[in-house]
């Protein structure tokens, strides 16, 4: 699996040099390294409601983005969700301000987020280890207000 990821992170990587913002990638960055995800964006109440509940499968370089209006405190649960998640909490500026870890398909108990998130990033569980991420790292896409984002657009 390491492997895989890690092939995963570099043809990632050498693509975000070229490619630009847009709605259906992620982008991350830290003293790790760059990783990119195809996501969809859940921007709605009801799109944020649903998330990745009853799917069977995510492919490895795959997401969802979770974009609230504004910053604000943010609880995710596991309910009917059938596959192992990592959630990674961001602040307005798209920095990364906490990671959950392996969250338990099915497992009603409510996972925080922190006080002040604006974005939650919902990648395949144990990704985020597997590829370093971790709190400080920054991410780009166009839902980042440009004034504030810590790693803006181009």
């Amino acid at each position: 699996m390491r492997g895989a990821a890690l092939a995963v992170v570099a043809m990632l990587a050498t693509g975000a040099a070229q490619a630009a913002c847009s709605e259906g990638r992620v982008e991350l960055r830290g003293d790790w390294g760059t990783a990119r995800f195809r996501v969809e964006v859940a921007d709605t109440p009801e799109e944020r409601a649903l998330g990745l509940m009853h799917r069977e499968h995510l492919a490895s370089a795959a997401g969802m983005l979770f974009v609230y209006e504004t910053p604000q405190r943010v609880s995710f649960w596991m309910q009917n969700t059938l596959i192992p998640l990592d959630m990674i909490f961001m602040d307005e500026t798209g920095t990364v301000t906490r990671i959950h870890e392996n969250a338990v398909p099915l497992d009603r108990t409510s996972i925080p987020g922190g006080d002040a998130v604006q974005f939650v990033l919902e990648i395949n569980g144990g990704m985020s280890d597997t590829l370093g991420i971790v709190e400080g790292a920054e991410m780009r896409h166009p839902a980042v207000d440009p004034d504030l984002a810590a790693w803006v657009c181009e």
